[in-house]
């Protein structure tokens, strides 16, 4: 495979899993294009043309290589340290991140606007979510802002190696993996998640580590009511005060990878059982749902960095 087939592959993977549908993100992008040809030249030449096909800001090829790419070194996190592993293990064509970096960390704010869809997806009205979103994603842009994105991606240029991140093309795919199954599974008890989640293979592993599933909110013996993830993809953590409007559409239970203490808060305070999956299990799991593709065209995947290698596909 080349760089550029997985990098589509990617988008192509993230758009069939997005919880807003195809059509959707069709309309999006028209929109988008729309919006660009509008624009004045000088403004066209700031303009990220990627996002005219690719509805991801946090899935990008960083580091261009035109190497037919053979062996993969993946992880959840791939800084400075982890492409110099590339370099002394000396046959790795590409690195390939969860997280992202460089332009696609400074972009990760974009993708939060898909947090007010799931939510929508949900029951809840979505002037309210757009509303209670957009200032989390003006705090999100603040805080991102000054990070020094580009670290590693110019570690990988000077060494010469592929680099790229898939984000939320693979939190989609978690998210619609979880959803499918749990909605076919039905569980009535919050117990009863728990114990489908801890049946997963990533997550089982988690728990030897001490980073399986748990509960963060709520009792075991409660009833799950509707079950949302509206945890698991869209950038990061959304706005703590959507929890009271989600437990008002009916929700009971959400499933996150992980929440702060302050949307703990919240979302105690609004009756909801919170079922945290785990974060760096459920990374490993979406990006293992991609990997797989790549390993069924004969990559090499060389797991590290926090993922937990699962393959689904059944070698030749």
């Amino acid at each position: 495979m080349t760089q550029k087939q997985i990098y589509n592959l990617a988008i192509k993977s993230g758009i069939a899993t997005d919880f807003r549908g195809k059509k959707e993100i069709d309309k999006l992008l028209a929109r988008r294009k729309k919006q660009y040809e509008k624009l004045r030249n000088s403004e066209k030449q700031e303009f990220d043309t990627e996002r005219l096909t690719n509805p991801y800001s946090d899935t990008r090829i960083l580091v261009p290589t035109k190497k037919p790419i053979k062996r993969i070194l993946a992880g959840i996190d791939m800084e400075v340290g982890e492409v110099l592993l590339a370099h002394r293990l000396g046959d790795i064509d590409l690195v390939l991140s969860h997280h992202p970096e460089g332009s696609a960390l400074a972009g990760l704010d974009d993708v939060m606007h898909l947090q007010a869809d799931v939510l929508a997806h949900y029951g809840v009205p979505i002037n309210i979510a757009e509303s209670l979103i957009l200032p989390r994603i003006r705090e999100v842009s603040r805080g991102i802002s000054p990070i020094n994105h580009n670290r590693a991606v110019d570690a990988a240029k000077l060494l010469n190696i592929g680099f790229m991140c898939v984000h939320t093309a693979s939190d989609n795919m978690v998210a619609q993996y979880l959803r499918k199954r749990i909605e076919k599974k039905k569980p009535e008890y919050v117990e009863d998640l728990l114990a489908f989640l801890k049946s997963i293979p990533e997550y089982k592993e988690a728990i030897k580590i001490g980073a399986g599933p748990h509960l963060l909110a709520g009792r075991p013996e409660n009833r799950c009511g509707k079950i949302a993830l509206t945890e698991i993809t869209g950038g990061t953590e959304g706005a703590p005060q959507i929890y009271e409007k989600m437990s008002q559409a009916g929700i009971g239970t959400t499933v996150a990878m992980h929440l702060s203490e302050k949307h703990y808060k919240q979302a105690k305070a609004a009756h909801i059982n919170v079922v945290v999956a785990g974060h760096m299990s459920s990374d490993s799991l979406g990006l293992n749902l991609f990997l797989d593709k790549l390993a069924q065209n004969g990559v090499e995947i060389v797991p590290c960095s926090g993922l937990i290698r699962i393959e689904r596909f059944k070698k030749k």
